[in-house]
């Protein structure tokens, strides 16, 4: 049986990238490609070409267009955040098959408060929160403290940081004032601060064909100063000069088998009403009545060999190719590609 030929999406190193703090790609991004090209060579049954220039993306996919695309292209098309949608949308365009999220699954879960509803509209536990336009005035500000605002559009913590958890109303008004004059942010949430333990389950595969359930990840504040509020910042991923960076880290959470056949089943709804596909990320934290809530879904999770995922992966005896095997064996089985020898 011959290989299936799979066109790996990344991000384009030649532009800017507004994300990190230098604006383009460091050390960090460039050291994952490696590690994803190392981890594929090994996968048999499949042959991988590479497209990371943005540029050229619509005539390569024309002129060689692959049997199936693992879209690794979490940046956006040319690095933006606000196109990631469009390179899935790019590919429906050239009938080419891909791995993760479509279209409407990004911009869906990437409404933070639309999540919220149909989450609990499906009965899952979800923080109070209120939405807030960040254009009106006067701005509606928080009714109980301490609480959190974050962006209600955007990935990878983009607009929390230290003063995102806000003690009374001239936190509060300052840090909606902050968010509102930085790019692209034009709505915010007001949520309970949950300080119990947060964690994190990952999925990989369909509703048809069945979920692989990675063990669950808990983050560990411990290491962190007691003075800052225990969250994953933005500082915490991507600023060295943070007082989070490399104080945060994660660990196999130990969760009772109730509320874990809970998160599994919470889990398993959203992704499935969400319409997502082949592999997501749910994040939830416990309130100060132990009762875990809704905080995220992550469509297309970060593909990094030391992120999350592959992290939790690890812990149930995969491998970080063997991680990147599932994936594509999800989306193979989806699309009815043939299965590789």
């Amino acid at each position: 049986m011959s290989d299936i030929q799979v066109a790996v999406l990344l991000g384009d190193p030649r532009l800017p990238y507004a994300y990190a703090i230098d604006g383009g790609f460091g050390e960090e991004e460039l050291a994952a490609v490696v590690h994803l090209r190392k981890a594929l060579a090994r996968l048999r049954g499949y042959r991988f070409t590479f497209l990371d220039d943005h540029g050229a993306w619509i005539d390569d996919l024309r002129a060689n267009p692959p049997d199936l695309a693992l879209n690794l292209c979490d940046t956006g098309f040319r690095n933006d955040w606000e196109l990631e949608r469009d390179v899935p949308a790019l590919l429906e365009i050239l009938g080419i098959p891909y791995t993760g999220a479509d279209p409407m699954g990004i911009s869906l879960t990437t409404d933070k408060a639309l999540v919220r509803a149909l989450a609990a509209g499906q009965g899952i536990p979800i923080p109070n929160e209120t939405y807030v336009d960040l254009s009106a005035a006067p701005l509606v500000l928080p009714a109980i403290y301490p609480c959190l605002i974050k962006p209600n559009s955007s990935g990878g913590s983009f607009g929390i940081t230290r003063d995102c958890v806000v003690r009374d109303v001239g936190e509060a008004e300052a840090y909606l004032r902050w968010l509102a004059e930085q790019p692209g942010v034009v709505d915010a949430l007001i949520q309970d601060f949950l300080t119990g333990p947060e964690y994190t389950l990952g999925l990989i595969g369909n509703g048809a064909s069945g979920f692989t359930v990675l063990p669950p990840l808990e983050v560990d504040y411990s290491a962190l100063d007691p003075d800052l509020p225990p969250i994953l910042t933005y500082g915490s991923k991507a600023d060295p000069a943070s007082p989070y960076w490399e104080k945060l880290s994660f660990r196999q959470a130990e969760i009772d088998d109730v509320t874990w056949s809970q998160l599994i089943d919470h889990s398993v709804k959203l992704f499935r009403r969400l319409g997502l596909r082949d592999y997501a990320r749910i994040d939830f934290r416990e309130g100060e009545d132990g009762q875990p809530r809704l905080l995220d879904v992550n469509t297309n999770p970060t593909w990094y060999w030391d992120g999350k995922l592959a992290l939790m992966a690890e812990w149930a005896g995969h491998p970080y190719h063997e991680l990147l095997r599932l994936i594509l064996e999800a989306a193979v089985t989806r699309h009815g590609l043939r299965r590789p020898a």
